[in-house]
């Protein structure tokens, strides 16, 4: 159905997310049994969320100012030599990996600039929403086996060999992504004004457009409130308080992943444009699955502990896709390709502004207040801000992306 560029793109990203997902399962795994803490774990997620928080807007200028292709390139094949030298250094140890942490967030973001700048090129303008589809559901097929091979990797190899494995898949995705015919016209920057302007005009993009000013907001709550359950509270639930296995662990991103896989088919298979309709309906319910975390450690939960963790994620997976492949490939239809790599890097950039608190606030509570208490609070108040919006901003951010023209505003 798709030509040739699209499959050398989805192949050269499906290798090289899974050395990604088996070592984003090892990393925190590695870091909670050197630890045990959460202070120490929200700290790595701080280490890669700060770097690229700043180098982001400058990403986005690089992104429509240079050849997006070889960016994709030489990133890939750079961070496969920085894990091979990890490696071969044996910087193993907490310092080390902090400091890795965030160089590979500061390459992350160009990488990314370039990714959101050049997909939608690749494929027909009225195919992105089934382009999308696919792309994801490749992805979430990784990660379906990936956690719990990550777990298992971790378990018999250790942190070396799932590095290892990741710094390969770099320098696979980096060859298919050799492959792929793009043309694009380099606009050279001759001074730093230039980038000033240029990184202020993806913010300017969004400022311009109500509906996109309304969206950010609801963004950035959401992801201060909800990021740190996923990436603090969930491994330190998991690891720590329930004593779970590795591949216990990895299973239960694998179970987010399948539900994440049936959203998807759902949509690409049924659904298709209607799915926008249903996006704040599963964001609620999406937020009252997240809610039943809190009676985990439940005295009279905790035998069934696991399954019920399998089960909570699985349909959060599944409703999460349902708010996001809709928002994302009616983002994609309506902004401009000169100005695509600077507004979502400018998107990213404020979505994630406020996320560092998050971990940083939430990292340490976990020290000293119970995990059933942090998890209602915080769901409870992304409840709130939803229903807030659902109220007074829902028809603003259904049409999102309605006429190209709205958007520029």
């Amino acid at each position: 159905m798709f030509n040739k560029n699209f499959w050398l793109y989805a192949v050269g990203r499906w290798i090289s997310q899974a050395g990604w997902v088996i070592q984003d399962i090892a990393v925190p795994l590695y870091v909670l049994d050197k630890t045990g803490s959460g202070t120490i774990m929200s700290i790595f997620i701080i280490a890669e969320l700060i770097p690229r928080l700043l180098v982001n807007p400058i990403a986005g200028v690089i992104g429509d100012r240079y050849n997006r292709k070889n960016l994709m390139v030489w990133l890939d094949i750079a961070r496969g030599v920085l894990l091979f030298g990890v490696i071969a250094f044996n910087l193993l140890d907490i310092q080390s990996l902090l400091a890795v942490q965030v160089v590979m967030s500061i390459m992350g973001a160009f990488f990314s600039a370039g990714i959101s700048g050049m997909f939608p090129d690749l494929v027909k303008r009225e195919e992105l929403a089934q382009a999308n589809s696919p792309l994801q559901s490749g992805g979430q097929i990784i990660r379906i086996a990936g956690p719990i091979l990550g777990g298992v990797i971790y378990a018999f190899g250790g942190l070396k060999l799932a590095i290892l494995i990741n710094a390969v898949s770099f320098f696979g995705s980096g060859l298919f992504e050799m492959l792929i015919e793009y043309k694009w016209e380099s606009r050279k920057i001759s001074s730093l004004n230039e980038v000033w302007e240029d990184m202020l005009e993806g913010f300017k993009f969004i400022k311009d457009s109500k509906s996109l000013l309304v969206l950010v907001s609801l963004a950035i709550a959401l992801n201060t409130l909800l990021n740190p359950i996923f990436a603090v509270i969930l491994p330190y639930l998991s690891r720590v308080i329930l004593g779970f296995s590795s591949v216990q662990f990895g299973s239960i991103q694998t179970a987010t992943t399948i539900g994440a896989l049936a959203g998807n088919v759902l949509i690409a298979g049924k659904l298709k444009e209607s799915s926008e309709n249903l996006l704040f309906k599963a964001l609620f319910a999406q937020l009252i699955c997240l809610l039943l975390l809190s009676v985990i450690v439940h005295p009279l939960i905790r035998p069934v502990a696991y399954p019920a963790l399998l089960g909570i994620f699985m349909m959060g997976g599944f409703f999460n896709i349902l708010v996001n492949v809709p928002l994302i490939t009616k983002l994609q239809k309506s902004v401009p390709n000169e100005v695509r790599a600077r507004f979502f890097s400018a998107f990213e950039t404020a979505i994630m502004a406020t996320t560092p608190l998050g971990m940083a606030v939430v990292g340490p509570l976990l020290d000293i207040i119970e995990v059933s208490t942090l998890v209602i609070t915080l769901v409870t108040l992304s409840l709130l801000a939803s229903i807030y919006y659902y109220i007074n901003f829902k028809e603003t951010i259904m049409n999102i992306g309605a006429e190209v023209g709205e958007m520029i505003g």
